[in-house]
C-alpha cells in the first residue's frame, strides 16, 4: 500500500529551495509556480484520502451512495432550531387574547 509520504515530503522539501530561487523573480513567475505547487499538494492529498485499490474504491463509492440515499429519505434540518418559548409568555395568540 502506497502511503504517499515520499511525494509529500519531496514537495515540502522543495519549497525551501524554490522560495530561495524566487527571490527577485518577476511576480508572474512566482504566481505561476505557487499555483502549480498548490495543485501538486491537492493531488497528493486526494491520493492520500481516496482509496487507490479498485475494490476499495468501489466499496467507498457504494457506501457514499448508500449514505446519500438514507439521508435523502430522512433529511436532517441544518442550521435551524425550533424557536424556544419563554415559559412566562403565552404559547399562542389565543391564550394572549384570553388574558
Amino acid at each position: 500500500m502506497h502511503t504517499g509520504r515520499p511525494l509529500t515530503s519531496s514537495i515540502a522539501a522543495g519549497f525551501g529551495g524554490t522560495a530561495e530561487a524566487l527571490v527577485g523573480a518577476p511576480w508572474w513567475l512566482t504566481a505561476t509556480l505557487f499555483a502549480l505547487a498548490i495543485a501538486g499538494l491537492i493531488v497528493a492529498v486526494v491520493q492520500l484520502v481516496f482509496p487507490q485499490e479498485s475494490k476499495d474504491r468501489l466499496a467507498w463509492w457504494r457506501d457514499r451512495r448508500r449514505h446519500q440515499q438514507l439521508r435523502s429519505q430522512n433529511p436532517v434540518p441544518r442550521g435551524r432550531r425550533a424557536p424556544t418559548r419563554n415559559p412566562a409568555e403565552p404559547a399562542s395568540r389565543a391564550e394572549a387574547d384570553d388574558s
